[in-house]
């Protein structure tokens, strides 16, 4: 008769599974209130002290550490060691439904000990993972109450699978391995500091053919950019870069907006009362460059819009949905990637970046901080129109590649300037970019002028209003230049680089 041992501490579905279990004829083992929780509900079960003839200890500290159980679980197949096991009275494990003490919850709450974190420690649990886990050829793991209903069901069905088996055992030791973690984190006082990463994917290659590559995420089980692929080929590395870039660019804006984005630079960014005029503005912007790009929307997919894509080649698409007709639409486009996300939701609320032997962490820049007010610096106030240009222009430029300067009309850009190392290179970018469009335009900087070249060139472009963060030594000869031209001027005091 086949043996289970339950030793849980969350004990979501342990009655169903039990009941489960014991109707297909097995024998359970379980400790302290495992053990009470099957008998209050009339489960037939044997205590693990009853098991080893070995009581627990310590107030409760040695439960489940004894050799008829870690016996059990590791004991293989092979008749040597089922011999041994017989004659010291002992029988094999099969099945080892186990989790662990809550540590990492309890060290968030308020007010924690030190005392508290410690005895929130498992130890058993982890050891009989552990076992259950290095056996997996014979013995079935199951260390999240969601798994229940499927291993039950193989087991109804012939008996679980050693694909499923060995599949349950690496959850197995990314649980342990997180766990260990976060308390090592903990001891330590670097818990914020601490990290831990599930691989998504193995990628084709990274930014090059001769570059491996693959995707991590921060939670397990999930798939890239926690999104769904809809359809095209698997997604590359720079794929994954591009989308991301575009998706956290449209999630800035409440209004409909479309993001273009080529080579991680934004090349087009405009919101409208539709999606389609959203889409036609951001292709203006720059439509040799939106060519192979990515094309990200805050809005779902519409059939108007993905019919106005049709006709451009592009990499992937990125929006919270599509419509059936536009699917319809854009199968068309069969090597083009659309990847569906759940929400708009930016997540973690930090980013890395990788250095030589090292990471950097930082959080998220999601704007102006509350409470910034933006100052109005020149002779002239901006028109209630250019205001509305510049705080769109304003959220536009944190998109783009420092030194970033984004020429803007209404509520679409015009002209993009990005990358480059000096500001003035970036305004004459952007101008050439926006050409005649320039004139009646607003621009947004993302850092100080250093010199006033930058404000005289956006002057010369036709350029109306500028806003900027300030805080140069120089800010007043680029206010005169700006009063010279009868440009409006505005700054932030914030700065928004992205490197």
């Amino acid at each position: 008769m086949p043996k289970a041992i339950l030793s849980v501490y969350d004990k979501t579905g342990l009655v169903a599974f039990a009941c489960g279990l014991v109707t297909l004829g097995w024998d359970l083992i379980a400790s302290g209130g495992t053990a009470r929780l099957l008998k209050e509900n009339q489960i037939p079960v044997t205590e693990v002290a009853d098991y080893t003839a070995s009581p627990e200890i310590l107030g409760g500290r040695v439960k489940t550490l004894h050799p008829a159980v870690h016996g059990g679980l590791l004991a293989r197949r092979q008749e040597a060691d089922l011999v041994e096991l017989s004659r010291l009275g002992w029988s094999p494990i099969d099945l080892a439904a186990v989790n662990l003490y809550p540590f990492e919850e309890t060290v968030t709450r308020p007010g924690t000990s030190l005392q508290d974190a410690i005895e929130n420690i498992d130890i058993g649990g982890v050891a009989l993972i552990r076992a259950a886990a290095k056996n997996f050829e014979r013995v079935t793991l199951v260390c999240d109450p969601q798994d229940y209903p499927e291993v039950l069901n193989q087991l109804q069905t012939g008996g679980v699978s050693e694909d499923t088996r060995r599949r349950l055992a690496v959850k197995g030791f990314r649980l342990t391995a997180q766990y260990d973690t976060a308390i090592q984190a903990y001891l330590s006082g670097s818990q914020a500091e601490s990290l831990t990463l599930y691989p998504v994917q193995a990628l084709r290659y990274g930014e090059n053919p001769h570059q491996k590559a693959g995707l991590y995420a921060f939670t397990p089980d999930t798939s890239p950019l926690g999104g769904k692929v809809l359809q095209g080929k698997e997604l590359s590395y720079n794929n994954l870069l591009d989308l991301d870039a575009a998706w956290r660019a449209v999630t800035m804006f409440e209004k409909t907006t479309i993001c273009i984005v080529k080579h991680l630079s934004s090349c087009g960014i405009a919101s409208a009362a539709n999606l389609e005029e959203a889409y036609r503005a951001a292709l203006a912007s720059d439509p040799v460059s939106a060519y192979g790009g990515v094309i990200a929307a805050n809005k779902v997919m519409d059939t108007a819009t993905a019919q106005a894509i049709a006709s451009l080649f592009v990499e992937c698409i990125i929006a919270p949905g599509f419509e059936e007709e536009a699917l319809a639409t854009l199968a068309k486009k069969k090597n083009c990637r659309l990847v569906e996300m759940p929400d708009l939701t930016i997540e973690p609320d930090f980013e890395l970046r990788s250095v030589t032997r090292g990471v950097l962490r930082q959080s998220i820049d999601r704007g102006d901080p509350p409470g910034t007010t933006w100052q109005v610096v020149s002779e002239r106030r901006p028109t209630a129109e250019e205001e509305q240009s510049l705080r769109f222009a304003w959220k536009a430029c944190q998109h783009v590649k420092s030194n970033a300067i984004v020429f803007v009309r209404g509520e679409a850009t015009v002209g993009i300037g990005g990358g480059q190392p000096n500001r003035v290179d970036c305004v004459r970018i952007a101008a050439e970019r926006a050409g005649e469009r320039a004139r009646g335009a607003v621009m947004a900087s993302d850092a100080f002028f250093p010199f006033p070249d930058s404000v005289e060139l956006a002057a010369q472009a036709g350029t109306t209003a500028i806003v900027h963060p300030g805080g140069s030594v120089r800010d007043a000869d680029s206010v005169a230049a700006a009063n010279a031209h009868r440009i409006a001027m505005l700054t932030t005091g914030v700065r928004h680089f992205r490197h």
